[in-house]
């Protein structure tokens, strides 16, 4: 096992793996950016090392500091949370080169799920359901053209290398193919320096499905039931739940059964998640992999009773998965507290904390890396907690929820807490009757102060 463990990430998934190695007695270390001095994985670290200004470029993905720091420290291992360098291909052969574990994909396994055409390909290989469309990269406008007429309207323009909604454009008739095809192109350029593109069928009604699964040095995967995702706004999620309101237990049999197909054919090492688009049918097609731990990974932990931070380290150690491939019994829903504000179009809020209280309770856990006094950098993600209620039922767990946000409380700042009640009040979320396409149509409500 690791005796220590170095984590290249901030906030609260820093001090969320910061937490599981203690309780596994391995000393950690958390790198910080100068923004980030005073936040709490810097203060809950056996050390910390300071890795640069406030630029993400200049400290949280500068691989020479992280490396550097790894090696002044002779941590053993670094694991790289979500985002930042976690899907990095380079980074993760760095590490190897250095002789230090990443707790994370290989670098053939972040290349080959990383590209959006190639894992299609792949997962096509695989015997996993896809989305019709292009078979790689398009050429150019004329065969753009013909797939789309190949395909049938409504189609989906995805940048190749995109992520965050960059590079996409649906586009419902052949006239309006050409704007779609250069604009998106030339957004994907800003965005990932890649102009190359691929076409989807637009699903219509979808829903955002994902299927969490580990996998071990031996080829042997599981999957540990899925998460619907799909309240999003501008392909950013909002709230998760498990189990999925759509879900039957013919669906997510099949769901399970292709995730594990698509890790044990690739070989799969590590937590992960496969993603799926599901149509008002219940059809489910290959979206994307994510090779890394997922933002809304605390709802399965609290569905199943199940580490997956510890299982990414003993997996990443060679320890051998049980197999066991798990259905949630109880419900869990989490909402994800961002520093915006929602009555001005989510714009961003940082700032000093100048009073917090916390929910309580059973069935409440809260993920934060903030507190009162603390001041939210404008450097980064604007995420600073993540509130999760868990029950027997989704009325409860709603129920729980509403009452855990209505003692939740932060000032300084706007947050999303506000949106989150009124969310959980909504006619269509209450039914579970939505898609990704919900925010569309979601307008917040003005409060009246008490």
């Amino acid at each position: 096992m690791f005796k220590k463990i170095l984590v290249a990430n901030r906030g609260e998934i820093a001090l969320r793996v910061i937490r599981t190695c203690k309780e596994m007695g391995i000393k950690t270390v958390a790198v910080y950016s100068t923004a980030d001095a005073d936040s709490l994985h810097v203060k809950f670290a056996d050390e910390a090392v300071c890795i640069g200004p406030p630029a993400s470029s200049e400290s949280y993905l500068k691989i020479a500091n992280i490396i550097a720091a790894a090696e002044i420290t002779n941590a053993d291992a670094i694991h790289p949370g979500y985002g930042f360098l976690s899907e990095n291909a380079k980074f993760s052969k760095i590490c190897e080169e250095h002789g230090i574990k990443f707790i994370g994909a290989s670098e053939e396994m972040i290349d080959r799920m990383g590209d959006k055409a190639n894992a299609k390909a792949t997962m096509k290989a695989a015997g996993v359901p896809c989305v019709p469309g292009s078979e790689g990269v398009i050429e150019d406008f004329e065969q753009c053209k013909k797939l789309a007429k190949e395909t049938g309207y409504p189609v989906m323009l995805k940048a190749s290398a995109g992520g965050g909604g960059k590079g996409m454009r649906a586009v419902w008739k052949p006239e309006d193919l050409q704007d779609a095809w250069e604009s998106a192109r030339t957004e994907s350029k800003a965005a990932f320096g890649n102009d190359d593109m691929y076409m989807e069928k637009l699903i219509e009604e979808p829903r955002h499905i994902e299927i969490q699964i580990v996998g071990d040095s031996r080829g042997k995967a599981c999957h540990l039931s899925e998460r619907d995702c799909s309240v999003q706004r501008r392909h950013q999620k909002l709230t998760e739940e498990v189990p999925s309101p759509f879900m039957t237990d013919k669906l997510r049999d099949k769901m399970g059964k292709a995730a594990v197909k698509a890790a044990e054919y690739i070989k799969y090492e590590g937590a992960g998640t496969v993603e799926f688009l599901v149509d008002k049918h219940r059809n489910f097609y290959f979206m994307e992999m994510n090779t890394r731990i997922q933002v809304e990974h605390p709802i399965t932990e609290q569905v199943i009773d199940f580490d997956l931070i510890r299982e990414q380290i003993l997996v990443a150690a060679g320890v051998p998965i049980s197999g066991k491939n798990y259905t949630p019994n109880l419900h869990s829903i989490e909402c994800r507290i961002n520093a915006e504000d929602p009555f001005n179009d989510f714009r961003p809020s940082p700032g000093k904390i100048t009073t917090l209280h916390a929910p309580g309770g059973h069935g409440v856990r809260l993920d934060t890396h903030v507190y009162a006094g603390y001041s939210i950098p404008p450097n980064y993600d604007s995420m600073i907690a993540k509130l999760i209620t868990t029950a027997q039922t989704r009325e409860e767990a709603i129920n729980k929820m509403k009452r855990a946000l209505d003692e939740f409380v932060i000032e300084g700042i706007k947050t999303t807490i506000p949106f989150h009640r009124q969310l959980m009040e909504h006619p269509d979320y209450l039914a579970g009757n939505y898609t990704t396409k919900f925010m569309e149509d979601f307008v917040m409500k003005e409060e009246i102060e008490d």
